[in-house]
């Protein structure tokens, strides 16, 4: 675990221990992980996760998917099913 010494105003301050209020936290440092954890699903990309590539790389491998030349093309297979 890695520890950290943080300076922030304290308008921050009372933000971060309103969070710690609303969500029941012991203690500061679960409220900023509780921060972070929402920041990282919010405003990273979700699609470069290991999970997700290896979703992509079964799909490639099994060849669950179709190649189309044009809009048009699947259109046609999207209407006639």
């Amino acid at each position: 675990m890695v520890q950290s010494i943080i300076n922030i105003s304290e308008g921050k301050d009372r933000i971060l221990n309103i969070v710690k209020a609303q969500h029941g936290f012991k203690n500061k440092n679960q409220a900023i992980e509780f921060i972070l954890e929402i920041y990282s699903d919010s405003f990273l990309d979700p699609e470069l996760r290991p999970e997700f590539i290896e979703k992509l790389n079964k799909i490639r491998q099994e060849n669950e998917f179709t190649n189309f030349n044009s809009i048009e093309e699947l259109r046609k297979i999207i209407e006639n099913d």
